[in-house]
């Protein structure tokens, strides 16, 4: 059962290094590396297994800079073991917490990078790998916000965090948020922290901290999200993590840990997207190509989408935005061109909606009034994605309503007996 190295990506900040910390059922002591891998007996290959197993049990008691050497030897005697390579990198993240010369850090968060690439690429897949992958920078380089007496202690908590000293880095990353109460790391690190110490009553208050410092960041969303599945209160999880969504729409992290507390309890997303049976592209010449689906031609109702697309790129645009420059693909345009389409399909006769999919779906979102968000959700490109906050900035409560009417399954009554935690 493993919880996500915390490695928290947002915009061009990142805050990283100890932040690798799994989720143990029980806190122990580790194991004694010396005697655990003499203990070993049998061939070679057995013995590689049974020390494979012990640094895999290290790994999963959250014993990272214990399990880093004997993953480290095992890398040596097998570098196309997937998984060995990846717990190796995961590893050699935590252990970079720990240096105090930073370009020794970066050398061993590339080195990390490349390790769990290289495991990805034999094969080995988990949330967890592309969680990292996905945050971990291709440089090494980490940067905290915040004047440097701030970024001090929090680097400072992030190296005890590592060696599993959580009361000396709560005391670093206290010490950072009073130094700037505004500081989103400090509160959302302070939780992690009260998390990894189940003190889940004070680890629910720093996210809920961090949360209001910044409501347009997923990860405190998401943490907190998961420490509530695992604890049980499914319908404040899925609310959590479909705020994290609605907090960073186009960050893979965010749909992972939606996706994840749905797997937690045997569920899942239904997230649904109208296939038009056209598209629309233009060159720098402003000529304009339509392509149709030529084994399903588009009705009169994708023509009549298509149409006003068409009349979007040619003048629609410049008068609705009068401000910009160039044309780019819009949520007021998408929307448009699905409400002209919506008017058409009201001359079907019902019984061909009703075995249309896509049909379907655009009656459904149309008399709900849901099209803007289906199309900042599942329809954005990067022009659409331009108008996605400034819709947020009012309507976040209808972005949240329609993730949980269309796409999140209800939470269950009672948490499933097999589903204790996702792995992150």
């Amino acid at each position: 059962m493993r919880r996500q190295l915390r490695l928290a990506l947002y915009g061009m900040l990142i805050f990283a290094g100890s932040g690798n910390r799994l989720w143990a059922q029980a806190q122990t002591s580790a194991p004694d590396q010396k005697q655990a891998s003499g203990d070993a007996k049998g061939s070679p290959q057995e013995v590689f297994e049974q020390q494979k197993k012990f640094a895999a049990m290290l790994f999963a008691q959250n014993h990272h800079l214990e399990a880093l050497p004997v993953y480290e030897d095992l890398a040596k005697r097998n570098p196309g073991d997937a998984e060995v390579l990846f717990g190796y990198g995961a590893c050699l993240i935590d252990h970079s917490a720990t240096l105090k010369d930073q370009e020794a850090a970066r050398a061993e968060r590339r080195k990390a990078r490349e390790l769990l690439l290289q495991a990805k690429q034999l094969g080995f897949s988990s949330t967890l790998l592309l969680n990292l992958l996905d945050t971990l920078p291709a440089d090494g380089s980490v940067r905290f916000q915040g004047q440097p007496e701030v970024v001090a202690e929090i680097q400072a908590g992030e190296a005890e965090f590592a060696k599993n000293n959580y009361p000396a880095a709560i005391e670093h990353y206290s010490k950072a948020f009073q130094l700037d109460p505004k500081s989103y790391a400090a509160a959302l690190f302070i939780g992690d922290s009260y998390f990894t110490e189940k003190d889940f009553a004070k680890a629910g208050e720093w996210y809920a901290k961090a949360i209001e410092i910044n409501p347009d960041m997923e990860t405190a969303y998401r943490y907190a999200a998961d420490m509530y599945t695992k604890n049980g209160d499914q319908a404040k999880a899925r609310q959590l993590a479909i705020q994290a969504v609605v907090a960073e729409p186009y960050n893979n992290l965010s749909w992972r840990g939606l996706a994840q507390w749905a797997s937690a309890n045997h569920l899942k997303l239904t997230p649904a997207k109208i296939n038009t049976h056209s598209d629309i592209s233009a060159d720098e010449g402003k000529s304009v190509t339509i392509t149709l689906d030529s084994k399903n031609p588009p009705s009169a109702v994708w023509l009549a989408y298509t149409g006003t697309r068409l009349r979007w790129k040619r003048t629609e645009f410049q008068k609705q935005f009068p401000n910009e420059t160039a044309y780019r693909h819009t949520m007021a345009e998408e929307v448009d061109a699905f409400k002209t389409a919506a008017a058409a399909l009201a001359s079907e006769k019902p019984e061909v909606v009703e075995k249309d999919p896509d049909y379907k779906l655009l009656k459904k979102l149309t008399d709900a009034q849901m099209l803007e968000p289906y199309v900042l959700f599942f329809a954005a490109d990067r022009g659409i994605a331009i108008d996605y906050i400034p819709f947020r900035e009012k309507n976040r409560a209808r972005l949240e309503q329609y993730l949980s009417d269309f796409v999140v399954p209800p939470a269950p009554a009672a948490p499933p007996a097999a589903a204790v935690s996702p792995v992150k």
